[in-house]
């Protein structure tokens, strides 16, 4: 299914349909302020590991991050101390995965791994979404086997075609962007720039 949704001022009513499909364990295409992702409600086991089989991944060794909606909700599930608590705060919402070490609210899949990939992307749509859940979603990119990120990914309409039959919904925000984000690991002393893709890190 092929939902439009407008990133300025999201349909309260498109939303929650698409936050139904998510709590029925549904898989989602969504746009974000980088390249469109695929994802599930991060507490639903059977929709993870759905997504890690298309990707080929073991979701035990996987490093998955998901969205939060907002600072506050990033520390319900990983650890954030105060000078990562200000970088992030200085450059969120934004194309930024950050890496913290998780806590013990995270699912029991993610649990083996001590960190956890964390966004708060710049896109009303799936900041409504995590809100209208209640909680995370998985974040992953919409690229193809090979990892190349192909020009039609940026295309809603086209990744609809490509996707229909594995998401139950494939949300139309607009064009996305051929740019992944740029992956902070946050776990040591000092933030590491671990991949440079769209946005330059304020310290």
């Amino acid at each position: 299914m092929l939902i439009r949704i407008y990133p300025e001022n999201p349909s309260e009513r498109e939303i929650e349909k698409v936050v139904q499909f998510l709590r029925d364990g549904g898989l989602i295409v969504y746009p974000t302020d980088t390249i469109y992702g695929l994802g599930c409600d991060i507490f639903n086991a059977k929709a993870v590991e759905k997504i890690c089989r298309l990707k080929n991944i073991d979701p035990r060794k996987a490093n998955l991050s998901f969205i939060c909606s907002d600072l506050s909700h990033i520390s319900e599930y990983a650890k954030v101390d105060n000078n990562t608590f200000k970088l992030m705060k200085k450059n969120l919402p934004g194309p930024f995965t950050f890496i913290l070490n998780g806590n013990s609210n995270l699912p029991k899949l993610f649990r083996n791994k001590k960190t956890v990939g964390i966004r708060v992307p710049d896109n009303n749509i799936i900041r409504e979404l995590v809100k209208g859940l209640g909680n995370p979603i998985l974040s992953t990119s919409v690229k193809d086997d090979d990892d190349e990120i192909l020009e039609y990914f940026t295309d809603p309409e086209l990744i609809h075609e490509r996707y229909e039959h594995i998401a139950d919904v494939v949300i139309n925000g607009g064009y996305g962007t051929l740019e992944p984000s740029t992956v902070v690991d946050c776990t040591g002393d000092e933030p590491v720039i671990v991949r440079q893709g769209k946005g330059e890190l304020e310290y």
